[in-house]
């Protein structure tokens, strides 16, 4: 099999499988999330990942919602990359001793994940509009903003303090 599905022969399948990847990337990014914040120890980085969490409950929820509108079936398909990002993260991560460079390790692995989902939904966002469901492209640019969000307040923890005290 190729890069893509067989059964993948016009944008509307490509959408609806990109969809199906994103909903499975959601869902296992939401059972990692409270592993990633018991290894914190900053406790704002916590704090991020605890409403991550939260948040990503929203973003199957609206997946879930673009589904329907969409007139497919809410179902997930393998996601190799997520997979891939979450286990080397494990990787590095069961290394560190350090609790101050663990902090900076999960911030790297959290921003891997961040784009990921970000290159994610502006794909589908551009796709849906493509299709002429500017619906669905609606409720798919409100988690990207978040995703956004979510990076950046990361990328301002480490360059704050995380990173600076983990190379002391």
């Amino acid at each position: 099999m190729g890069f893509f599905s067989k059964d993948i022969k016009t944008l509307d399948d490509l959408f609806v499988h990109t969809l199906r990847d994103i909903y499975y990337a959601e869902k296992k990014i939401e059972k990692v999330l409270p592993n990633m914040a018991d290894r914190a120890s900053d406790v704002s980085l916590k704090d991020s990942f605890d409403r991550h969490r939260d948040q990503t409950g929203l973003h199957i929820e609206r997946l879930e919602k673009v589904f329907e509108m969409y007139g497919a079936e809410a179902k997930t398909i393998g996601c190799p990359a997520i997979e891939g990002i979450i286990e080397e993260a494990d990787e590095v991560s069961g290394d560190i001793d350090d609790d101050k460079v663990m902090d900076a390790a999960l911030i790297a692995a959290a921003q891997a994940v961040e784009h990921y989902e970000m290159t994610r939904y502006g794909t589908l966002i551009a796709w849906a509009r493509e299709l002429g469901r500017n619906d669905c492209a609606e409720i798919l640019e409100e988690t990207l903003a978040e995703e956004r969000a979510t990076d950046q307040v990361l990328t301002n923890l480490a360059e704050s303090r995380i990173n600076l005290r983990s190379a002391a």
